[in-house]
């Protein structure tokens, strides 16, 4: 590496486990590495049905993201990427925020949980419908936490679904500058502006690195 430039050349195959079963998450999580780190074989939990992963104990995306991957490397003795993401909107004291995804109960679908969203907003002004996106990444070896990032991706909730592609939260999420929810963008587009991009053009450097160095 030179002047903190990676030689492609020098870049090995690398075998690297994505710490979800949720197909959306993993499909853009193996999408957008592929464009930006070569050499991945990325796996994820699916291949491995008799994992069991660890309760999201922490208070924040981060503690969440690097509880996670911390307990899949070690268990699966492999190099592991965990993801934690979800919405905020400052006005609803931050909700859904860290129980993004089971923000209407344990059980919910993702309709559920934009369901209770918008009940709740039927209370606020247009002012109080600024939200974002926060995405943490942690990348863990068998023995130890490697490196732990976070994005956000700014932006307004919408009060009625708009779309019909994305996953989770986007239907009702426009991003500053847009003037589409992210379910109505094309899916290339969407994953060069998200905050889970955001995070992962963070730790792409330490993954190539890590390539570099097995």
């Amino acid at each position: 590496m030179e002047n903190g430039i990676l030689d492609q050349n020098n870049i090995r195959s690398f075998q690297l486990v994505i710490a979800s079963k949720n197909l959306h998450k993993i499909r853009e999580i193996k999408t957008i590495l592929n464009e930006l780190t070569p050499n991945l074989d990325i796996l994820s939990l699916i291949d491995f049905p008799e994992y069991i992963p660890p309760a999201e104990t922490g208070t924040s995306f981060e503690e969440n993201a690097k509880i996670k991957a911390i307990h899949a490397a070690k268990a699966l003795n492999k190099w592991v990427i965990s993801d934690d993401s979800g919405l905020v909107v400052p006005a609803l004291n931050g909700e859904p925020g860290i129980f993004s995804a089971r923000y209407a109960g344990e059980k919910a679908t993702d309709s559920d949980n934009r369901k209770k969203l918008l009940s709740k907003l039927a209370d606020l002004a247009d002012k109080d419908l600024y939200a974002y996106f926060e995405c943490c990444m942690a990348i863990a070896s068998p023995d130890s936490l490697k490196k732990s990032v976070c994005a956000k991706c700014e932006g307004r909730i919408e009060t009625t679904e708009k779309g019909g592609e994305g996953f989770g939260y986007d239907s009702l999420f426009v991003k500053h500058d847009y003037n589409q929810t992210f379910a109505q963008l094309k899916e290339t587009l969407k994953n060069k502006i998200s905050h889970r991009r955001k995070a992962l053009d963070k730790i792409a450097i330490t993954i190539e690195s890590i390539q570099v160095t097995q």
